[in-house]
């Protein structure tokens, strides 16, 4: 029971397996590049979209789009 506890974080998903099929997976890629939060979404989503969310995610990363140039540009 207690071998999943040993593993890496990056080496279990909890509820799907739609990242683990990426040479870099999105949580690995954010922060090593220490991406913020919109930006670190944008990117989880923009990954998982097809296999996962389809258009609800599309319309999660136009949001966050909009919440950073909101931010950025307003």
């Amino acid at each position: 029971m207690t071998h999943h506890l040993n593993k890496h974080p990056t080496q279990k998903q909890i509820g799907g397996d739609h990242y683990k099929k990426y040479k870099i997976q999105p949580i690995t890629f954010i922060l090593e590049n220490e991406l913020g939060f919109c930006e670190g979404n944008i990117v989880k989503y923009i990954c998982r979209y097809k296999h996962k969310g389809k258009e609800q995610d599309l319309n999660k990363i136009i949001h966050y789009v909009e919440l950073l140039k909101s931010k950025h540009y307003d």
